[in-house]
């Protein structure tokens, strides 16, 4: 593993724990040559399926992809970056459990859309007006009606 801070390849691992349920595996590790520490985390390889973008291009699924969406809509927002971290593994579990070999990137957004609606909703409306491409401000009130209407039928 490559030191982050001076680049040195040879390093010693000081620790090692199971982190999120035993699906991944924390270490602490020691750069041999500036002796600083970091952590590293490990997690099995999974099969995930190719994206079919709206243009037709397909590209590997890319979890840090959905991370950074979710960074960027909860943005000033009361929203820990564990519970960014939660909603991203189960976005990527539920494309897993599939079980295809390519999906189309609607489905993708339509899971990070459901997840936004139920953790925060000013991130929702974030998110949607750039995943819906939204024309004009009749569109986004609509919107903001259904986001409101669900509300009051709680």
């Amino acid at each position: 593993m490559k030191c982050p801070f001076c680049d040195e390849l040879e390093d010693k691992v000081v620790d090692s724990r199971m982190a999120k349920e035993g699906e991944v595996i924390r270490r602490r590790r020691e750069c041999l040559g500036c002796k600083r520490r970091y952590t590293t985390y490990e997690r099995v390889e999974e099969i995930l399926p190719m994206v079919v973008k709206k243009d037709g291009r397909r590209e590997s699924f890319d979890r840090t992809k959905i991370l950074a969406g979710l960074k960027k809509a909860c943005e000033k927002r009361p929203i820990s970056t564990a519970t960014i971290e939660d909603v991203t593994d189960r976005i990527e579990k539920r494309i897993q459990e599939m079980g295809e070999t390519e999906i189309e990137s609607r489905i993708v957004g339509e899971e990070l859309m459901k997840e936004l609606h139920q953790l925060d909703q000013v991130a929702y409306v974030r998110f949607a007006s750039v995943y819906r491409e939204f024309k004009d401000i009749d569109q986004f009130m609509d919107e903001l009606k259904t986001l409101a209407q669900q509300r009051r039928e709680r």
